[in-house]
Formats: C-alpha cells, structure tokens, sequence
C-alpha cells in the first residue's frame, strides 16, 4: 500500500512540470515571432532611413566644406568673443564696484535723511547768522570806504612831500656842488703849481713824500705848512656852507704794494690809516669840525698805476681829499 502511494505522488507531479515547460515554450515561440515581425519591421524601417541616410551623407560632406570655409571666420569671432567676454568681465567688476559704491551712499543718505530735521534747523540759525553778517559786513564797506579816500588822500600827501623832499634833496645836491666847486677852486688856487698835488676827478691828491717821510706818519714840516693852508681855506668855505647841509671831507690815505721794512707799521694798511689819521688831526686842531671829517684806508688796494716801477709807487703812495655828502 506504502510503494503505491509513492508512485501516485510521483505521476501526480510530472504533468505540472509538462505544464510549466509547455508555457515556458508558449513564450519563447512568442518572443521569437515578435523578435522576427521586430526584425521584418526594423529592416523595412532600415531601408527607408538608410536611403535618408545617404542624402544626409551628402549634406554631411558640402556642411563639411562649408564649416571648413567657416573656421576661419569662427577664429576671428572667438578673438571678437575673447575681448567682448574680457570686456564683460570688466564690465562685471565695475558693477560690482558701483554697487559697493551704491551701497555706500545709500547708508549714507540713510544717515544724511535721519539727520536733515536738525540740519534745517541749523540752516535756519546760519540764513540768520548770515543776515547779520551781512549787515556788519555793509557797516565795514561803508567804514572802508571812507578809509580807501582817507589812503587816497594820504598817498596823494605822501607822493606831494616826495616830489617836495626830491626838490629839496636836488637843491642840497646843487648846494653841495657848488661849495664842492668852489673848494676846489679855491683850493687850486692856493696850491696851484706846487709840486706833488694834483686834481684828480672830484678830488685833490697829495704824494705822499709831500707829506711825510718815507715809512713814517709823522708830517713834515712842508706837509704840516700844506695841510694848514688846507685848514684855512676849508674854514673859510665852510662859514658860506648852511647848517642844515650836511657835509664831510673824507681823507683817504694809499699804499704801494711794497711790503713795509724797517718800520713800526706791520702792514700797509695801518700805514694808510695812520698817515689819513694824522691829517684829520691836523685838521681838527686847525678848527676844522671833527664832525665834518673822516679818515679812511685802502692800503694797496686802489692803485693809479698798475705798474711795478719805482715811479708807479710813487704815484700810489698818497692822500686823496674829496668832498662828499653823508
């Protein structure tokens, strides 16, 4: 009974299995014969498109040769591109910038709005301070004014007395040229002809041998008798001469360029002074006013003669007389 029931459970399972394969092999004649109509469609399908094809190929092959002639044209349209791109971003950054600046002045005029309550106010208190001002700054025109033709009075008194003050001066100058004049005159009158005094320009000139010895500044007795007949025309001319003329004779004493031997002056200069100095003392013991004479030096420094011979010494070795003003 055990083995018979064994075989009814093994024939019972065979015929599912039958089934499954037999609708296993439903399917794959199935897909079969859609895969052959999908094979007869897509080559119908393929022969239409290949024929399409070829045309395309066609255009493929004259676009080919045109996008050839076209490249060159498509570089310079890239180099165009490259600068307009570069001009963008340019363009980008500037915005930026502007907005960064847009931004700015906006907060700013945020603040400025906040604030324009007690400007006004503050505008109002300037128009006021403004209107007195205004007010002061007429009351100084007007005192101006009246400055400017007081100055202009006061220039037109000034540029009278200058003119005035020229004359005058011009009139103390003609003054002065005339006594100069007349001293000379008289002067060359009184030492016409004496050796070792000569006229010079505007000035009398005494050799020194005249006047004193050889290295010293002692006078000698002819420079002494000189100097005071010089004493006594001055005087004279000076009683004719106004008070208010101010006046100087100016004794200038020169050198040679010699050095000094065998003397107590250590240079030139000294013995120009001393010797210029010695005649102003004369001068004032002879009354002559101190105030009306000056001794000055040059030392070697003013020769008449540039020469090196023992006659151009000479002739440097002097004391000069000139009437000046002061």
């Amino acid at each position: 009974m055990r083995r018979r029931g064994a075989r009814d459970n093994g024939l019972h399972a065979w015929p599912g299995y039958v089934d499954a394969l037999s609708t296993l092999l439903m399917v794959l004649i199935f897909v079969l014969l859609v895969f052959v109509l999908g094979q007869a469609l897509l080559s119908a399908a393929l022969t239409g498109r290949q024929s399409a094809l070829d045309k395309l190929t066609q255009q493929m092959a004259q676009l080919t040769q045109l996008l050839a002639m076209e490249k060159g044209k498509s570089h310079g349209f890239e180099l165009q591109v490259a600068t307009l791109k570069d001009a963008q971003n340019k363009a980008a950054a500037d915005e930026a910038a502007l907005r960064g600046q847009l931004s700015t002045v906006t907060s700013q005029l945020t603040g400025q709005t906040r604030l324009s309550a007690e400007a006004q106010g503050q505008v109002t208190l300037l128009n006021q301070q403004l209107a007195e001002l205004q007010k002061q700054l007429a009351a100084i025109a007007a005192a101006l004014d009246v400055a400017k033709k007081d100055v202009t009075d006061r220039d037109a008194k000034i540029t009278d007395l200058g003119n005035k003050l020229n004359l005058a001066l011009a009139d103390k100058v003609e003054q002065l040229k005339r006594y100069r004049s007349e001293f000379y005159g008289r002067l060359s009158e009184v030492l016409a002809h004496r050796p070792g005094i000569q006229v010079v320009g505007d000035r009398f000139v005494f050799q020194s041998e005249v006047l004193f010895p050889p290295g010293s500044a002692e006078l000698s007795k002819t420079g002494t008798e000189q100097i005071r007949t010089l004493a006594r025309t001055l005087k004279q001319i000076a009683k004719d001469i106004p008070s208010d003329l101010h006046w100087v004779l100016r004794v200038d004493g020169h050198a040679d360029r010699q050095p000094i031997t065998g003397s107590s002056f250590p240079t030139n200069w000294e013995l120009s002074a001393a010797r210029a100095i010695t005649v102003v003392k004369l001068l004032v013991a002879e009354g002559v006013k101190p105030q009306n004479l000056a001794a000055t030096a040059f030392s070697q420094y003013q020769p008449l003669d540039a020469g090196n011979t023992p006659a151009a010494f000479a002739k440097n070795r002097r004391i000069e007389l000139r009437l000046t003003d002061r």
